[in-house]
């Protein structure tokens, strides 16, 4: 599914029209970014956690060169799938 479809389904659900669905999901897509890169956690009860992971430096082979690179630390989104969702894929 993507993100058209998405707002489509959202407006349909919600029997509004595409452009508020639309507000809506960028508006909540927005404020999820805001919260992780300020290095807050957002927890949708039911649905899953999104946090901001700190990934190590490591040193690493560029597989076509063979050359060995030094890869960076950096942080990385991340997402932990609530009980709920869980169950709810798995049936």
């Amino acid at each position: 599914m993507k993100k058209t479809e998405l707002i489509a389904a959202v407006a349909e659900k919600t029997s509004s029209t595409k452009k508020d669905a639309e507000k809506a999901f960028n508006a909540v897509i927005e404020t999820i970014t805001d919260a992780l890169t300020k290095g807050d956690k957002v927890s949708i009860t039911g649905f899953g956690t999104f946090e901001v992971r700190n990934r190590a430096a490591k040193d690493a082979i560029n597989p076509a060169t063979k050359a060995p690179i030094h890869v960076p630390a950096k942080k990385v989104p991340a997402f932990k799938a609530g009980k709920a969702l869980k169950e709810a894929v798995d049936k």
